[in-house]
């Protein structure tokens, strides 16, 4: 009925099998690829509520907070959008007892794993010349160059504000 080989085959697992006393680990499975997420590395500079002020036409300025996901400090040196033939990067500061509007010299710097608010009476990304109207809910595109690295584009959305008492128009406040 049952050959030799069968009959020891069937004892030698019934032996091994009676040998609970002793654990042995199994090996650590293999994922697949499918399974194993690779992480992508997050962009060295990134904007978040990136937002334009609304006009008819003239002057406008781009706000959000610029975010430097790098271990070395970041430098943004120009921008440009299709809606504006000139961008100034620009602060406010005080000046004569008033409040001014200038570029900012040197750009704006971002600390190594830090941000940089721009925000209306603050630092901002000043459209000059905006020949088209945005509107609220506009989808406006930037690109903001930096200093010896890769450009940052984004997208900002036109938002109505009244606040901060600015008026971006030629000659209010702007030097």
């Amino acid at each position: 009925m049952f050959s030799r080989h069968a009959l020891l085959l069937a004892a030698t697992v019934v032996a091994l099998a009676g040998c609970g006393s002793q654990q042995v680990a199994a090996a650590p499975a293999k994922q697949s690829p499918a399974v194993v997420a690779k992480q992508s590395p997050a962009p060295a500079l990134t904007i978040t509520d990136p937002w334009v002020k609304t006009a008819k036409k003239g002057m406008s300025a781009a706000f959000g907070t610029l975010v430097n996901n790098t271990d070395a400090e970041v430098t943004i040196v120009s921008g440009a959008s299709p809606v504006s033939p000139k961008i100034e990067l620009h602060e406010v500061v005080e000046s004569g007892g008033k409040m001014i509007m200038r570029p900012k010299e040197g750009g704006f710097v971002i600390p190594a794993h830090g941000t940089h608010e721009l925000r209306p009476g603050g630092d901002h990304i000043m459209l000059m010349g905006v020949a088209q109207e945005v509107l609220p809910g506009a989808r406006i595109p930037f690109t903001l160059t930096v200093k010896g690295g890769e450009p940052l584009e984004f997208t900002a959305i036109g938002k109505d504000f009244a606040g901060g008492k600015e008026d971006y128009q030629p000659g209010m406040g702007h030097k």
